[in-house]
């Protein structure tokens, strides 16, 4: 608890420093300066047929001047492909490879006819996975940087402004990376590829992981942030410096947390070279995608995440209390060991051990319930303080009734989603020890259009 505590108090002091720093900041001067870097962002597409049209349409009117726009169809099952080429009246074209990461092979590159679209190049390759999909997006792209989202998100329209601030200001380091925040888009109203109106979900689930992002990515990566020690930038969005990507191998086929893997991978080759870097992150809520309604799918994205942080931790085991690496060998490898890897089955062990107790009239119930509800009060006091935070910077959520709902979910959260994360972890442990290696489909049910 205390290294929570500790982490909010860092997060908050954090945003209200990045608050004051950017509050009279003009993108519009970046926007037409000719030294904004110029970017490539990387789509990767499997079965995302619901979702791909308003997602490309959203990707294509950013308001940026120096980027292209390049989807992976990793081998779709569904209609993706069918409604790319109709909808931007594609056509094939001969584009060299640039980069040289191994991939899966690639049947054809297409490119618009529409002069509207002229940012446009879809990849039509074998299914190879995510990972496999990004790097073939590295080696097509002519950029110095990359930025690689999941083609299901909606993009704020000044989202690539701010997420390459810190490629251009950060003078004494060199920014290998920038993520940004992710926040729920379900049951908000998208038009145009534009997020119009900002609404908490109807269905319990994704209402919780509202609060739960919040959580998160508020109270959590700013604290990691400031004290230089980031681990992760979300596959949903995060932008990087092509040239060490492809220095430090790009991304990794043989995980299914390729997103933490590489930043990871990514922050040892420049320790390793003792090359002076950092890793920034951006607060402002930048992009938005959907999140898992049903519990089947939620468990299976969940159980994913844990695999992936298993192979991670397991193939940069080295690092592990490691000064070599400075904080990021003694704090961050550390507490993701202790506090992600090793916390699911710690409670596990504490249920087990508490019907134990229980079975063979050990238990001291005076105990037990004051540390029930200590543990319970604490909980329902740190989604406040995240809702406080929230309210006090980015007030995405401005209605009255919206604020209660996610209070509401906030005192229903610890008997109703920590269980299904603990079992859906467990069940990661699981899948781990039988060597199931599958992404796993992620289901879209599309965004409400207007």
């Amino acid at each position: 608890m205390t290294s929570y505590i500790y982490l909010a108090y860092l997060s908050v002091k954090e945003l209200k420093a990045y608050s004051k720093k950017n509050s009279f900041e003009n993108y519009e001067v970046l926007l037409s300066s000719e030294y904004a870097p110029y970017l490539s962002i990387i789509a990767p597409a499997y079965n995302e047929g619901f979702t791909i049209e308003e997602n490309v349409k959203s990707l294509l009117s950013l308001n940026y001047n120096h980027y292209e726009v390049i989807i992976v169809n990793d081998g779709s099952k569904d209609n993706s492909m069918e409604i790319l080429q109709s909808t931007y009246d594609l056509i094939p074209i001969e584009l060299k490879k640039i980069g040289s990461i191994p991939t899966k092979n690639v049947k054809a590159v297409y490119q618009s006819q529409n002069s509207a679209f002229n940012k446009l190049i879809v990849v039509d390759k074998e299914n190879g996975g995510k990972a496999d999909a990004l790097n073939v997006g590295i080696n097509f792209s002519k950029h110095p940087y990359v930025v690689c989202i999941d083609v299901d998100c909606i993009l704020d329209k000044d989202a690539l402004l701010k997420l390459v601030k810190p490629f251009m200001e950060n003078n004494h380091k060199r920014v290998i990376a920038t993520g940004g925040v992710v926040r729920i888009a379900n049951q908000c109203v998208i038009q145009d590829g534009r997020l119009i109106e900002v609404n908490i979900p109807d269905k319990l689930m994704p209402r919780i992981q509202v609060l739960e992002y919040l959580r998160a990515f508020l109270l959590g990566r700013m604290a990691w942030e400031r004290l230089d020690g980031l681990l992760l930038i979300s596959g949903a969005f995060g932008a990087f410096d092509k040239e060490i990507v492809i220095a430090a191998g790009g991304y990794s086929t043989k995980t299914v947390g390729e997103d933490m893997e590489l930043v990871v991978r990514m922050r040892r080759y420049m320790h390793e070279r003792k090359l002076a870097y950092t890793v920034s992150y951006i607060p402002d809520p930048l992009c938005w995608t959907e999140a898992p309604e049903s519990m089947d799918i939620f468990m299976k994205q969940r159980s994913r995440w844990m695999r992936g942080t298993i192979e991670t931790l397991w193939s940069h085991r080295i690092m592990f209390f490691n000064p070599k690496y400075k904080l990021l060998g003694l704090v961050s490898v550390p507490y993701w060991t202790f506090f992600e890897f090793f916390a699911p089955l710690a409670e596990v062990i504490g249920i087990l051990a508490t019907l134990y107790f229980i079975l063979v009239g050990m238990m001291n119930w005076h105990y037990f319930f004051l540390l029930m509800i200590f543990v319970y009060a604490f909980a329902i006091l740190f989604s406040i303080l995240t809702l406080f935070t929230e309210e006090r910077t980015y007030h995405k959520y401005n209605k009255i009734n919206d604020f209660l709902k996610l209070l509401a979910a906030a005192f229903i959260e610890p008997f109703y989603f920590h269980p299904l994360s603990v079992i859906s972890a467990f069940k990661g442990y699981i899948d781990k020890i039988k060597g199931t290696h599958s992404w796993g489909e992620m289901t879209r049910k599309g965004f409400n259009k207007k």
